[in-house]
């Protein structure tokens, strides 16, 4: 074989028989591998004792704080800027009473979970990849590792914990804010009363679209926990690894995060 293509291309023996890989395709499967070894890791230690109770409930809390006032902004505006857009097309048909229910509907089915998953995927996702990356780096996983404590459930695991369980938290509270902000412009606009724009916009409303909202945002949760945990504890070559790392690990999970939208989009409207 030519240089050229040792450098490609990577022998691979299977049952007797010589195969040659590209190398991108065997980091790509072996990167897989190491993912699902990963989160087997995670589900192992989170089912195992001690709970790390005191420490769940702390990221719990740097989880809300660090995202809440930017996800209040972002929810606020997102259904003003929204009910603006749709007015002018419902009023070409005659349907702005219409609006309320619309507005309802594209909140809680889609813009408030996308919304709230991205923002956590930049704002808290980036920061357990820098922090972890950090730590990894410092050496400071290793030094609890030979300390006899368990680094993996105390650092990953409580930290995955809390962005799934936080995320759907935040996902309704995204909802309520969307629907204030676009209450606020119909009132300004048509003097609608709260109650009459609630019960227009409830109508639409069914239970399967709380719990599809809340069932994807349990899932966002995970993936941008697992993504960010998984980039920091891997983290490698000093600070450059670490801010690869934070950054890896918010790409990954907002691409993640769109591919299992049309996934999930899918299976609830199949059922629907």
């Amino acid at each position: 074989m030519p240089q050229m293509g040792q450098d490609l291309e990577e022998l691979v023996v299977v049952k007797g028989k010589k195969f040659f890989i590209s190398k991108e395709v065997d980091l790509f499967f072996t990167g897989l591998y190491n993912v699902y070894k990963f989160i087997g890791h995670f589900f192992k230690e989170f089912f195992s004792l001690p709970f790390e109770f005191k420490e769940i409930i702390n990221q719990c809390y740097q989880v809300g704080n660090k995202s809440f006032l930017l996800i209040s902004l972002t929810g606020f505006i997102t259904g003003i800027v929204f009910t603006k857009q749709s007015r002018p097309s419902l009023a070409e048909f005659g349907a702005s009473s219409w609006l309320p229910s619309l507005i309802a509907i594209a909140i809680i089915r889609a813009l408030a979970p996308l919304v709230t998953a991205l923002i956590a995927a930049g704002k808290v996702g980036s920061i357990m990849g820098a922090e972890l990356g950090s730590m990894k780096v410092t050496e400071q996983i290793d030094a609890m590792e030979v300390s006899g404590t368990k680094p993996f459930k105390f650092l990953v695991v409580t930290r995955i914990t809390a962005i799934t369980f936080m995320l759907p938290i935040l996902v309704i509270y995204t909802g309520l804010i969307g629907m204030l902000g676009s209450y606020l412009n119909i009132h300004h606009n048509e003097l609608t009363s709260f109650p009459a724009f609630l019960n227009s916009a409830l109508k639409s409303i069914s239970f399967l679209d709380i719990s599809a909202s809340i069932f994807k945002a349990t899932i966002y949760g995970f993936t941008i926990g697992v993504a960010g945990c998984y980039q920091g504890y891997n983290a490698t070559n000093g600070t450059k690894g670490v801010g690869r790392a934070a950054n890896t690990a918010v790409v990954l999970s907002m691409f993640l995060i769109f591919v299992e939208e049309m996934v999930i989009v899918q299976f609830v409207n199949s059922i629907r």
